[in-house]
């Protein structure tokens, strides 16, 4: 479980305002709003160390301020910012990393990767982006993610792609226990998916709720 605990950030330019809502394990909550609303920095707030903001961000009943390097270990992130070494191989990007990651599985990883039909041996500035959105899904299942962030994964995407990601999360919260939050403005994925929904406006959460 994630849970936000009135948590507020600011910088120059854009200010996130009295954030509190609570992500539950085994489902599907979407943070949607018009461009600039704050999505991706509300999810940048849990995936960056040096984030600066006040109130709680907690997971598992954590505040991830005080198990960051261990918390970091439980995250997978499906993003278009580029938190791996472009210029290197899917495997190279693994042999370099996997070690971080304690419970790093490589035969889930070889396997995931097989199925999804990515190329290991692709440089990533040469994958498309749907191959490196599965890349990155392959990668968090390997090293056992209980924390998916997924920004706006299907942003763009096809609809035969977001059918095969969306089997696949489905898949996963049914086997495995994790708590995924997705950043998404495609109401046809809001309304067949996601099983809560946040709704930013200029860094204010004016609504949380269940899907109906």
């Amino acid at each position: 479980m994630l849970e936000f605990k009135n948590v507020s950030y600011k910088n120059k330019k854009f200010s996130l305002n009295n954030i509190s809502f609570t992500a539950d394990e085994g489902y599907i909550t979407a943070i949607t709003g018009t461009n600039g609303a704050g999505k991706t920095t509300l999810l940048n707030l849990i995936s960056k160390e040096t984030s600066a903001y006040d109130g709680e961000i907690l997971f598992l009943g954590r505040n991830i301020k005080e198990w960051h390097n261990e918390f970091r270990g439980m995250l997978g992130i499906v993003s278009d910012e580029r938190y791996f070494f472009d210029a290197c191989s899917a495997n190279d990007n693994v042999r370099m990393l996997s070690h971080f990651y304690p419970n790093w599985n490589q035969d889930v990883f070889k396997e995931e990767m097989a199925r999804m039909n990515v190329s290991g041996g692709k440089l990533l500035n040469k994958l498309s982006r749907g191959e490196y959105i599965r890349f990155q899904l392959a990668f968090a299942k390997a090293h056992g993610a209980r924390l998916y962030i997924l920004d706006e994964a299907t942003g763009g995407m096809d609809p035969v792609f977001r059918k095969d990601f969306f089997k696949d999360i489905h898949e996963l919260i049914a086997n495995q226990p994790v708590t995924v939050i997705m950043t998404t403005h495609i109401e046809e994925d809001i309304e067949k998916h996601m099983d809560y929904i946040g709704i930013l406006e200029k860094g204010n959460l004016i609504s949380f709720k269940e899907v109906e």
